[in-house]
C-alpha cells in the first residue's frame, strides 16, 4: 500500500470518527430535555443570596515573590501549603498568617502541591516530571533547607496535579503532560498503577487536573487538554470507567461534588459544568457573561461543603461564586476592593467549609471567611 493510499484511508477514517462524534453529541443533546436549574425553578426554588458581609477577606498571606500556582489545605483547616514561580513551597499557619516552612524546591518550575491527610508531609511537582515528597518533621540540612524525602520518577511529561489518597497517606495520584495518571506507593517510590497511556480509553491530551472522590477513594476523575474528563477505578487501570464529553476546550480543573455522585469541571471554553457519574449526563452548565471576542478561561474550581455554591476562578481576574442549583452568579470576589491585584490561579476550601483560600499571580494568598453564612453554604 502506497503512502498516498495510507493518507487517503487515514483521512477517510478521521472524517468518519468526527461524523460519529458529532452524531453522539447531538444524541446527548436530545436526551438532555432539562437541567438542574430549569427543574429547580419549576419547583419554585430561589437563588442563594451572598452579600459582601457574608464572605470577608480576613487574612492576606505574603511571602512568595513569584506567581502562586497551587495551594492545598490540611484536614484540620489551620494550615495551607502553596507553591510559586519563585521556586519555593511555603507552609502557612492560616490562623496567624505565619510561615512554618519555606522550602527551596529542586525545580523552580512547580505547578502543583498537596498536603498529606496526616499533615506531616507535602508533595509537589512541575516541569521536571518528578513528584517530590517532603517530610515536614525531617531535620534541615546545613544550608537550612528541608531535604526531599522521596522522589517519584516515571512520568515522561510535566506533573500537572497531585493528590494524596484519602485515608492512605502512603499513596498518591499524579496527573501529567504525558497523558497519564499514576498511583504511587510513596514508601517504595514505585508506580502501583498507570491510567491511560497505551490504553485506548486513556486521554489523548495532557492531563491537567485530578480529583479523588471523598466518599470512595478508589474512584477519581481527571481533566485533560483533549476536552474530556474521565473517571477511573484504581483497581482497574486498563480502561476508564466513563468518559465525559461536552467541553469545547481544555478541561483545566475537575472537582468532586461533596456527595461523591457528581463532579464539576472548568474549561478553556469559559464554562463550568456539573456531571453525574452514575448516568454520565451533564446536569448543568455555568456560563460567565463575557465579551464575544475574549473568552475567559476557567483556572480552578471548588465546591462549598454543602455543594450549593461553586467557586470558579477565571483568567480575566474574576472569581465567581455560583449558585449550583440555579446556575446564577451570586458574587464576584475578583471585583471586590480588597481582592487580588492579579489573576486568581488557584483556590481551595478548608475541610470544615468555614474558609476559602485563593492564590494569585500578584504573589499573595488570601483567606476568605464565611462568617454568619457558614451554616448555609
Amino acid at each position: 500500500m502506497s503512502v498516498t493510499e495510507l493518507k487517503d484511508r487515514h483521512k477517510t477514517a478521521t472524517e468518519t470518527v468526527n461524523s460519529l462524534r458529532e452524531k453522539l453529541k447531538q444524541k446527548r443533546l436530545q436526551l438532555l430535555d432539562t437541567d438542574v436549574s430549569a427543574y429547580a425553578r419549576a419547583q419554585g426554588r430561589t437563588p442563594v443570596s451572598v452579600s459582601l458581609t457574608d464572605l470577608v477577606c480576613c487574612r492576606t498571606l505574603q511571602g512568595h515573590t513569584g506567581k502562586v500556582y497551587s495551594l492545598d489545605w490540611t484536614p484540620e483547616r489551620n494550615r495551607i501549603v502553596s507553591v510559586s514561580q519563585d521556586g519555593r513551597l511555603i507552609v502557612w499557619n492560616a490562623l496567624t498568617s505565619q510561615k512554618t516552612h519555606a522550602i527551596k524546591l529542586p525545580c523552580a518550575w512547580v505547578m502543583t502541591c498537596a498536603f498529606a491527610l496526616n499533615g506531616q508531609s507535602v508533595a509537589c511537582g512541575g516541569l521536571d516530571s518528578v513528584c517530590s515528597i517532603f517530610n515536614l518533621n525531617s531535620p534541615t540540612d546545613k544550608d537550612g533547607n528541608l531535604p526531599v524525602s522521596r522522589m517519584l520518577t516515571g512520568h515522561k511529561g510535566y506533573v500537572s496535579s497531585c493528590q494524596y489518597v484519602p485515608d492512605e497517606d502512603n499513596h498518591l495520584i499524579t496527573g501529567s503532560g504525558d497523558k497519564t495518571c499514576v498511583l504511587w506507593d510513596i514508601s517504595t517510590a514505585l508506580r502501583t498503577s498507570v491510567f491511560g497511556g497505551e490504553f485506548q480509553s486513556g486521554h489523548t491530551g495532557d492531563v491537567t487536573s485530578i480529583s479523588i472522590s471523598g466518599s470512595n477513594s478508589r474512584m477519581f476523575v481527571s481533566g485533560s487538554c483533549d476536552g474530556t474528563a474521565r473517571m477511573w477505578d484504581t483497581r482497574v487501570a486498563s480502561r476508564a470507567v466513563r468518559t465525559f464529553h461536552g467541553h469545547e476546550g481544555d478541561v483545566n480543573a475537575v472537582k468532586f461534588f461533596p456527595d461523591g455522585n457528581r463532579f464539576g469541571t472548568g474549561s478553556d471554553d469559559g464554562t463550568c459544568k456539573l456531571f453525574d457519574i452514575r448516568t454520565g449526563h451533564q446536569l448543568q452548565v455555568y456560563h460567565l457573561r463575557h465579551d464575544v471576542n475574549e473568552i475567559p478561561h476557567v483556572t480552578s474550581i471548588a465546591f462549598s461543603i454543602s455543594g450549593r455554591l461553586l467557586f470558579a476562578a477565571y483568567t480575566n481576574g474574576n472569581c465567581i461564586v455560583w449558585d449550583t442549583l440555579l446556575a446564577k452568579e451570586v458574587l464576584d470576589l475578583g471585583a471586590l476592593s480588597n481582592s487580588h491585584g492579579g489573576r486568581i490561579s488557584c483556590l481551595g476550601l478548608s475541610a470544615d467549609g468555614s474558609a476559602l483560600c485563593t492564590g494569585s499571580w500578584d504573589t499573595n494568598l488570601k483567606i476568605w471567611a464565611f462568617g454568619g453564612y457558614r451554616k448555609v453554604v
